[in-house]
């Protein structure tokens, strides 16, 4: 399961072939003890906790990189490799 960016603690992964249970697109997200899915095209948290000021800075991020998370999803699903994404700043 493939990092795809970290900032301020918050981990950002995208999963290989990970369309069958949320069938929309979406990215894992970890902070300390807790995880989280959240969906890319709308950033709705599809399951999980996660503290409310970290999740404003997750979608946030998802918001200005929503087309190379969308990209990252599409080889994700195909089985490629995923590309980095920058971190928030």
């Amino acid at each position: 399961m493939p990092v795809i960016s970290m900032f301020y603690g918050i981990i950002i992964r995208m999963f290989y072939y990970d369309n069958k249970e949320h069938k929309l697109p979406h990215i894992h997200i970890e902070y300390a003890e807790y995880n989280a899915f959240v969906s890319i095209p709308e950033t709705n948290l599809l399951a999980g906790d996660f503290p409310k000021d970290k999740m404003k800075l997750v979608i946030a991020w998802v918001e200005i990189h929503k087309e190379a998370l969308l990209a990252d999803w599409k080889l994700a699903v195909e089985g490629n490799t995923v590309f980095k994404i920058e971190a928030l700043k």
